[in-house]
């Protein structure tokens, strides 16, 4: 088994890397960036390593380029015999100790030179089609198939997912191990008060608000969670404004003209979808007096956890991950009912005594789930992958 202190990891930063993303990073960014910066404390030499396209390798700044763009890699793979492995030692340079494992975090996986651990965030594509973009899906299908056929090993974040990795994939269970997302530990703390001020002021937000963070597409189910709010009593929409925070997805033309549309009616709905800023994000959670999450299907749900951290109250759906990532700290619905959904919008605004008991059980939740311990365990699995 590989010495703590000498293990060197190769690790996906393609969702990472400025020059290739714009600055703007998806959840598998924020899952591979929290890697990168949290794995070394737990005793990993990480080197970022990105596919990228011809002509951007020398714009890249926070990671290498691997010696072949993933499309000539991927190609490789079909037309060169199966001994031929594509060599992360030349991305590293003459004279680098070699890798002793990659971590496709992002299912960009070909053969290579080293073992290989993929993480699956979830199997969307191929569980529910009709919440995927046709343009994108089969390109997803095939990269996660593939991800998980050529992977020693693969990492899910939830239990719940380990049955779809198994029934879609076809990965056999005793090559999966379960390892949780996190949060930074400085969102246990709670941010300036005068500079969440400014920042609730700059987005015209009143303090106590319901909040739902994620991108518009339809399995995030916002239209319920909309249509929930315009049936609570106009009091408590004067009082509560709804604000959603995301961009908009596929599939989501319907839901922004019925934002746009509640909002020329006079209704307190407030949608940011430029809101990009993290500390900004922070502030716009401590500010929220609930946490609204009506999502149909998450491999994980990270925006429940950033909740449970900000000590906002959360109501979520009872299926998929989320009850295994709330584990009784958010007061679950059935997402389909938006009767269901007023009324836990209803209880986590009257009702003094509820919303104290879900904010104390969030942010015990939040302790257990740190970027810090998930690096940990993801050493644990470099290091059981290595030793076999």
């Amino acid at each position: 088994m590989t010495g703590v202190s000498s293990l060197r990891v190769g690790l996906s930063a393609t969702t990472t890397e400025p020059a290739l993303t714009g600055g703007r990073m998806d959840g598998i960014g924020v899952y591979s960036q929290a890697l990168i910066a949290h794995l070394p404390q737990a005793g990993v030499e990480v080197q970022p390593l990105s596919f990228a396209p011809t002509g951007d390798a020398r714009r890249m700044t926070a990671s290498r380029a691997m010696p072949l763009s993933f499309p000539l890699a991927v190609l490789g793979d079909f037309i060169l015999p199966s001994s031929v492995h594509l060599s992360t030692q030349t991305a590293l340079g003459k004279g680098a100790a070699p890798l002793d494992l990659f971590h496709a975090t992002d299912y960009r996986i070909v053969r290579m030179d080293c073992p290989v651990v993929a993480t699956l965030h979830d199997a969307v594509p191929v569980s529910h089609p009709e919440w995927a973009s046709p343009k994108l899906r089969k390109l997803k299908n095939w990269l996660q198939i593939n991800a998980a056929q050529k992977a020693q090993h693969v990492i899910a974040n939830s239990h719940f997912s380990i049955r779809e990795l198994v029934d879609y994939f076809g990965v056999n269970e005793n090559r999966i191990s379960v390892v949780n997302l996190g949060v930074p530990a400085e969102w246990l703390d709670r941010p300036d008060a005068a500079e969440c001020d400014a920042t609730l002021a700059q987005y015209q937000l009143r303090a106590g608000y319901f909040l739902f963070v994620g991108t518009l597409q339809p399995r995030k189910n916002v239209e319920r969670l909309l249509a929930a709010y315009l049936t609570l009593p106009p009091v408590l929409r004067a009082a509560r404004q709804l604000v959603i925070v995301g961009s908009p997805g596929w599939r989501s033309e319907a839901l922004v003209a019925q934002i746009k549309a509640a909002q020329q009616h006079g209704e307190n709905v407030v949608w940011l979808d430029q809101l990009t800023d993290n500390r900004q994000l922070r502030h716009v959670y401590a500010g929220a007096g609930a946490f609204i999450f009506p999502s149909l299907h998450e491999g994980f749900g990270l925006p429940l956890l950033e909740a449970f951290a900000s000590g906002v109250a959360v109501a979520c759906s009872g299926t998929s991950s989320l009850p295994e990532v709330a584990s009784g700290a958010a007061l679950e619905f059935d997402p389909m009912s938006v009767g269901e959904i007023a009324a836990a919008m209803t209880t986590l605004a009257r009702d003094d005594v509820a919303r104290a008991r879900y904010i104390a059980a969030g942010e015990r939740r939040a302790l257990e789930l740190t970027w810090a311990e998930t690096a940990r365990r993801t050493a644990a699995v470099y290091h059981h992958v290595l030793s076999r």
